[in-house]
């Protein structure tokens, strides 16, 4: 695409031909995901001490992720098969179906799987509002698109940590998931009025189960490293897991029916080294949304709302980093997806020592480099991958961005669980665990996001149509 084509492309543009209702329901389908993850994480200390269980802390975010990485995976599959408006509305009553049960739950092994169910359900609604960005939307409007998904996130981010944080401060956290069951019966019935009734084939080439498997396994894997009791078990468990992933694309690009573009494994082409960049950026990034309030309650004595608060940061930033630079073409978009990955990892950095020796400001200033690097370079990776896409990967390449997000997110919450068992969280929230729990977390997740400019320099090089000369 020409920057011409993009300089065209105006927000006029992106709701004209129909396309406003679709464009709504995808903001919707967005805003599940999002908000549910930053008003759980503002939540998970009443619930931790309402439900005990403090050494699976981190499941309550990768066991969602870990539904969400199965469904979203197969939401392109299922989309060419079923049809977007019948997915979307069945599988946003399976999440609000998961947040009842989490909501009514007894005791923490109830209240995780309800959050599976709300992975599966809220995966699958991302997903397909994924695929609907890649297909229903043309080209040259992609960048302004997912910059109103960026948007979504930011509001989010305002909203979130207050709507948890009231709930949670006023002991009545379990309130916030029938809230959010409220919210995916009106996804679902939103998506019967907004999609066309006629959208799938009733056939395709089926759903990648096998590959669906193996992800689920990496992810276990990865997961309960922490209760390995040892730090060798832990690192083969997490050495099993990342292995298994490497594997899965090798095995797919072989397999008749597929779960990510051919071209994904190959690190020279724009999706190969788009999708292992966004993969990484996510693993490092897990540690600051999911410990960051329990460290600041801990720490600094902030209440819930205000710890939920402060930790999105990182998620307003991202929001004012894309915003701020969707209307960018010519050399900068390559420009930025460099620069928003090595602005991320040093924001992973800066959060070592700002939970551990800094102040409640020092914490906002990591968390909005982070988030600000995520910013400036998204919109741009996804639209980089898209625009190479042949137009019958175009769904699965969509999807594709959801699964490996997902999947980054799934082990990042696994490995930073990890982390921070190995160093005392598991025993309870005191002084001394969660300092170390904020230093040793980041750390541990750091090297990843380093390792993920080098492809991201890959994607900045890449040509759209493909490899760049050897």
């Amino acid at each position: 695409m020409t920057a011409a084509q993009q300089e065209q492309a105006g927000w006029a543009d992106v709701l004209a031909e129909g396309r406003a209702p679709r464009f709504v329901l995808i903001c919707l389908g967005v805003w599940l995901a999002a908000a549910d993850s930053l008003v759980t994480a503002t939540i998970m200390p009443a619930v931790g001490a309402s439900l005990g269980g403090y050494a699976w802390f981190g499941w309550a975010t990768a066991g969602f992720l870990l539904g969400s990485v199965a469904a979203g995976a197969s939401s392109g599959r299922l989309a060419e098969m079923f049809g977007l408006r019948a997915g979307v509305a069945v599988t946003a009553a399976l999440y609000a179906a998961g947040c009842a049960l989490s909501a009514a739950a007894p005791d923490m092994a109830t209240f995780l799987a309800g959050r599976v169910l709300q992975g599966l359900g809220g995966g699958w609604v991302a997903g397909f509002s994924s695929v609907a960005v890649g297909l229903l939307f043309p080209d040259r409007t992609l960048a302004k698109v997912y910059a109103a998904v960026t948007a979504v996130w930011g509001i989010a981010s305002l909203i979130g940590p207050l709507f948890g944080g009231i709930f949670a401060d006023a002991g009545i956290w379990r309130w916030a998931f029938w809230a959010f069951a409220i919210q995916g019966l009106a996804v679902g019935l939103a998506a019967l009025w907004m999609l066309p009734k006629s959208d799938g084939r009733g056939g395709g080439a089926g759903v990648p189960w096998w590959q669906l498997a193996v992800i689920a396994g990496a992810v276990a894997a990865v997961g309960f490293a922490d209760a390995a009791g040892h730090p060798a078990g832990a690192l083969g468990l997490i050495g099993l897991g990342m292995a298994l992933l490497v594997l899965l694309v090798r095995w797919d690009a072989r397999s008749r029916v597929r779960l990510l573009p051919l071209a994904s494994g190959d690190l020279r082409s724009p999706a190969g080294a788009g999708y292992a960049t966004m993969f990484l950026m996510t693993v490092a990034s897990m540690g600051f949304a999911i410990y960051g309030p329990a460290i600041l309650q801990t720490l600094h004595g902030l209440s819930a709302t205000a710890a939920g608060y402060v930790v999105s940061a990182e998620s307003l930033a991202w929001t004012v980093a894309g915003l701020a630079v969707t209307q960018l073409s010519g050399r900068w978009p390559n420009r930025l997806i460099v620069a928003g990955v090595v602005a991320a990892a040093a924001g992973v950095a800066l959060s070592a020592p700002a939970f551990v020796l800094g102040g409640i400001w020092t914490v906002v200033g990591a968390g909005a480099v982070l988030g600000g690097g995520f910013g400036l370079c998204w919109s741009f990776m996804s639209q980089k991958i898209m625009v190479s896409l042949p137009a019958e990967e175009r769904a699965i390449g969509a999807a594709a961005m959801t699964t490996v997000r997902l999947t980054g997110a799934a082990a990042g919450a696994a490995l930073a669980g990890v982390a921070a068992n190995l160093v005392g969280f598991d025993e309870g929230l005191s002084i001394a665990s969660a300092k170390a729990a904020g230093l040793w977390v980041a750390l541990a997740l750091l090297p990843l996001g380093l390792v993920a400019v080098w492809p991201a320099r890959r994607l900045a090089a890449a040509s759209p149509d493909g490899p760049p000369p050897l």
